[in-house]
């Protein structure tokens, strides 16, 4: 089995992780606007990427091995569980990607295969 194919996603977003998604806009946004987002997002397609490429879309540092978090889901992986897709949005504004939901997750994944597909609405 290659690294790859340790990674096993579910076909769409778990209901809860919208509510996750909307916490997070709402620290970006104005309410409505982040009410708008999750909404946009429930109607999105799955689409995927490379998980190195989101770290560098979103401009954030590439993750250590010491979260807690992180090292939960590497156990999901190893256990053949399935993952929920990221929930993105493009930040036209300032130019960069938002990771509205799935952080941990895709550090996991980033963990066990840098470039492994990951899907995303």
């Amino acid at each position: 089995m290659s690294k790859t194919d340790k990674c096993k996603w579910l076909d769409d977003a778990v209901e809860h992780d919208y509510p996750a998604a909307q916490a997070y806009f709402s620290l970006v946004y104005p309410e409505s606007k982040a009410a708008a987002r999750v909404m946009q997002l429930k109607a999105a397609p799955i689409t995927e990427f490379e998980s190195k490429d989101f770290f560098r879309a979103a401009s954030l540092a590439l993750p250590g091995g010491g979260n807690s978090h992180a090292q939960k889901h590497q156990q999901r992986i190893q256990s053949g569980l399935e993952l929920s897709p990221l929930l993105l949005v493009r930040d036209s504004a300032n130019g960069k990607l938002l990771i509205a939901d799935g952080h941990h997750h895709l550090c996991a994944v980033y963990a066990i295969d840098e470039d492994a597909a990951s899907p995303v609405k």
